[in-house]
């Protein structure tokens, strides 16, 4: 589903989701056919916080916001 997702955002999980696939696949020796997606979670992470200049020499800020993914894969046992 994420592959035809038209947003940018859906090619960061889906990378995100191919790099937990391949992590249980070399570290745990889980075939990649019987994995299953558990929990996929987008927390807040830490704001960059800038500023531009604004209109009679103010200052506008600007927060450049981050967030970690976390995805949980496993077999299909548990």
């Amino acid at each position: 589903m994420l592959r035809f997702a038209p947003t940018p955002n859906a090619r960061i999980v889906a990378k995100a989701v191919k790099t937990a696939a391949a992590d249980a696949e070399s570290n745990y020796q889980i075939p990649a056919a019987a994995l299953k997606i558990v929990s996929i979670v987008a927390d807040e992470a830490t704001t960059l916080k800038r500023f531009r200049a604004g209109a009679r020499h103010r200052v506008n800020p600007v927060l450049r916001r981050s967030s970690h993914i976390t995805v949980v894969v496993g077999d299909g046992e548990a």
